[in-house]
């Protein structure tokens, strides 16, 4: 069974998802850079890019969002003839009727796409699309079959739009099935209208907050407690939960204890090992996980795990135990994109196969749409996992100042020998100077006093003028200055 922890102060909200105790997932959402996935604006084409087949649409923000030709509802029409090019689609100043699929990530603007979608608890409302389907994840084909027929018979007969129906609606009552439908025409048609007398660019429609999208989305019937430590806000979604998923009312609980929440289950201790590049395994083996730019890499390590059989058996007990970790640290740190995981080599393909398979177990918990490869010949398992907000690491923290991303900073001995250089460079340059004066880091100012002391009086003899030093302790071991004196 799950219990969830929603933590809220006026400058953001934290949840986290526990089963049996442990921290399945965390989620965290600022005000100030609250998420733009499934807002709907009319939005101004800024520019056309035939050759990129895209353009820019100005929606508000600080950045132009981009919309791709193949996210252009008209585009996906044409099934059997040849598409158009984006240039007939859409031209420079059009408003536009967009919706945003994927929040700005590190220098990219938001993701469009004119084909709009209303998530609602049971169902998901395309109101372009004359279209009923039903979730993957409910795969009995007399239940979907069943459903299909419900919602065809719960469908007006003047809509022109289509249905998506959602897991959560596998096992709910007619009534709840149709109140959802009417609260998603009902918000459609107050969307639609008010979209032609607004000017562009301007905000339609704002998705849920974090907190109540939990309360949509995330709790279930497997969800023992949502506790809420924001008497206002327990209260405000308590209506929100009474509208819209009156199911769950009674689980609702405000946490009014002395100790913070987050406190109490040791969450902030989870939120600081899923910012680490190292994650230790129990058997004594370890994760290296590394983020870059197109794609994360996940390496899996025996560490101090010397196994009680032999080699083959370690590395396959390794394996397993990894597997399992890394679906959970897929969950906790939201990575997205391009993922590939080194497990150890294994010779024996039964081993391979146990171990893919408890991977691709482990990682069925996951609501986010992923694919899984094989193992490849480099013995690697590439995979996918949708990415569409910031990973917990890009919505916490910053490129370090001082090494830039590197993860790596230069040694104070490379620094000397960098200052020596550019002493000699300015003592050519400047030969009216009368001595020169190095600021640095401590670390570097007492290599200088001890190992590299000789190299300095040599280079001081050579250009014959005076080296002295000065400690700043506001630098940091790649910082330093030469100053004439």
């Amino acid at each position: 069974m799950d219990d969830v922890l929603i933590n809220i102060t006026p400058q953001e909200t934290r949840v986290a998802v526990l089963t049996a105790g442990v921290v399945q997932e965390l989620q965290i959402e600022r005000s100030a850079s609250r998420g733009l996935v499934g807002n709907i604006y009319v939005g101004k084409v800024a520019r056309v890019l035939p050759g990129m087949q895209s353009a820019f649409v100005d929606i508000g923000l600080e950045r132009a969002a981009f919309l791709h030709v193949a996210d252009i509802w008209e585009y996906r029409q044409f099934t059997q003839e040849k598409p158009p090019p984006i240039e007939r689609l859409v031209h420079e100043g059009d408003a536009l009727l967009v919706q945003v699929v994927k929040d700005p990530i590190g220098t990219k603007g938001a993701r469009l796409s004119t084909q709009v979608s209303l998530a609602g608890r049971m169902l998901v409302y395309l109101p372009q699309d004359p279209h009923i389907g039903v979730s993957q994840r409910i795969e009995a084909e007399a239940d979907r079959a069943h459903l299909r027929e419900l919602l065809q018979r719960l469908v007006p007969a003047e809509e022109k739009g289509g249905y998506i129906v959602r897991t959560s609606a596998e096992d709910a009552a007619e009534a709840d099935i149709a109140v959802d439908l009417s609260y998603l025409r009902k918000r459609w048609l107050e969307i639609a209208d008010a979209a032609k007398k607004v000017p562009a660019p301007s905000l339609l429609y704002q998705e849920l907050s974090l907190a109540q999208r939990v309360l949509r989305d995330v709790v279930t019937d497997q969800t023992q407690t949502v506790q809420i430590d924001s008497r206002e806000n327990f209260v405000a979604l308590q209506a929100f939960a009474a509208q819209y998923v009156p199911q769950i009312g009674q689980r609702l609980v405000h946490y009014s204890g002395e100790r913070p929440l987050f406190d109490l289950y040791q969450i902030d201790d989870e939120i600081e090992k899923a910012l680490a590049r190292r994650v230790d395994l129990k058997s004594g083996g370890y994760l290296i996980i590394d983020q870059t730019e197109a794609m994360t890499t996940i390496d899996v390590n025996t560490g101090g795990f010397v196994g009680t059989r032999n080699f083959d058996d370690t590395i396959f007990k390794t394996n397993l135990e990894a597997a399992q970790s890394i679906a959970r640290q897929l969950r906790l740190r939201n990575l997205g994109g391009i993922i590939v995981v080194d497990f150890i080599d294994m010779v024996n393909a039964d081993h391979r196969d146990s171990v893919l398979g408890e991977f691709k177990k482990a990682l069925a918990r996951d609501r986010t749409r992923m694919t899984v490869s094989g193992f490849t010949q480099l013995g690697l398992v590439e995979m996918t996992r949708k990415r569409t907000r910031e990973s917990l690491a890009h919505v916490l923290c910053e490129l370090c100042p001082v090494c830039g991303g590197r993860g790596e900073v230069k040694t104070a001995r490379t620094a000397c020998y960098e200052i020596l250089r550019e002493i000699l460079r300015e003592a050519r340059q400047f030969r009216d100077a009368r001595e020169f004066r190095i600021l640095g880091s401590q670390l570097v100012v007492d290599m200088f006093l001890e190992e590299e002391s000789q190299a300095l009086a040599m280079l001081s003899d050579f250009i014959g003028r005076p080296i002295s030093m000065q400690v700043e302790s506001v630098y940091h071991q790649e910082q330093f200055d030469i100053v004439l004196m």
